[in-house]
């Protein structure tokens, strides 16, 4: 198994793929670094002053003025009315939310990346460890070898574990070294609210409790990890039933897209609470934000997600050691 796996990862590692990813979250990370580094430029000159209470009161005057409007929708009125409660709160209790440095921007980068551009870049390398082997021909040649099929895809499904890791800890380090030049790198220990929940619309500060910034950001990251390898095995399964790499990741892209759309507009389609797709945004959920639909929950998106892992697993493993080559 550890001759299949360093194989497979000497294949992968041949593509260069994940030298690209790391391109690309470098040149994003420095866009968003400057982009970031604008709007404190911008905020500080509007305001005359680098406190962040006075940011912050400026923050809630706007949304203020924002729910003024009489053509907003009702679901997007409740999302910025518990914005509204959750500011209030923070300078209520002289909390920061946006501690300046490497590691908030860190957070906000991963949790904004979470649903898409993560899972994205996963897609990358997923949708062709097995597609691949039937276009370029060695399918053949690699199920003559004297190995179990069900070795084989085991050991192609370690490698894409192993790549989804080392893709967030590109994601972590870049975003981190890279903002760490403008912004600074404290604030590791500062402090960060979570545990506020949306009951019936209404915003629920009864659980709410101070974390350190760095176990904030391993919970961050862990969920963001969990979304990675299920998008990352539902990919996996489409290189198996699907041949065609390009089709394949048509396919997982129209989900992923469709995905952060639906996340807006379905509200009233209670079933949809099912599909793996608006269940994503699993960091929403330490920052209180109100989910897609009404009673949904951490643990049961979870749960949503665990359920399409499993049965992707179940399919791609089932399909490869019973499909026949030609």
């Amino acid at each position: 198994m550890a001759n299949l796996i360093q194989n497979e990862m000497m294949k992968l590692l041949a593509r260069k793929r994940l030298l690209v990813i790391g391109i690309i979250i470098a040149v994003l990370v420095l866009l968003f670094t400057y982009a970031q580094y604008k709007q404190v430029e911008e905020q500080r000159e509007k305001l005359g002053t680098t406190d962040w209470r006075a940011a912050l009161q400026q923050q809630i005057i706007d949304i203020q003025n924002r729910l003024g409007s009489s053509r907003m929708s009702d679901d997007w009125r409740e999302q910025l009315q518990i914005t509204l409660k959750q500011q209030q709160y923070y300078l209520d209790h002289n909390i920061n939310p946006t501690e300046p440095g490497a590691p908030s921007f860190m957070r906000m980068f991963v949790e904004n990346s979470s649903d898409l551009f993560i899972p994205l870049l996963v897609m990358i390398i997923a949708s062709d460890l097995v597609s691949s082997e039937h276009s370029l021909g060695s399918i053949k040649l690699l199920l003559t070898r004297p190995v179990k099929r069900w070795k084989i895809l085991l050991s192609k499904y370690i490698t894409l574990l192993l790549a989804i890791s080392m893709i967030i800890a590109m994601v972590g380090l870049l975003s981190y070294i890279l903002s760490g030049i403008v912004f600074g790198y404290k604030g590791m220990n500062a402090p960060i609210i979570t545990g506020f929940t949306i009951s019936e619309g209404n915003l629920d500060t009864s659980e709410v409790r101070l974390v350190e910034q760095w176990k904030f950001l391993l919970m961050d990251f862990g969920l963001v990890c969990f979304v990675a390898v299920v998008v990352g095995t539902l990919a996996f399964m489409l290189s198996v039933l699907i041949r065609s790499t390009a089709a394949g990741m048509g396919v997982m892209l129209a989900a992923l897209i469709s995905g952060a759309i639906l996340s807006n507009m379905v509200s009233s389609w209670e079933s949809a609470k099912y599909l793996f797709m608006v269940n994503l945004k699993l960091t929403n959920y330490l920052n209180g934000v109100a989910p897609p639909i009404e009673g949904m929950t951490l643990f049961s998106s979870l749960s949503v997600l665990l359920f399409w892992w499993a049965a992707a697993l179940v399919v791609s493993f089932v399909i490869f050691t019973k499909e026949d080559v030609y």
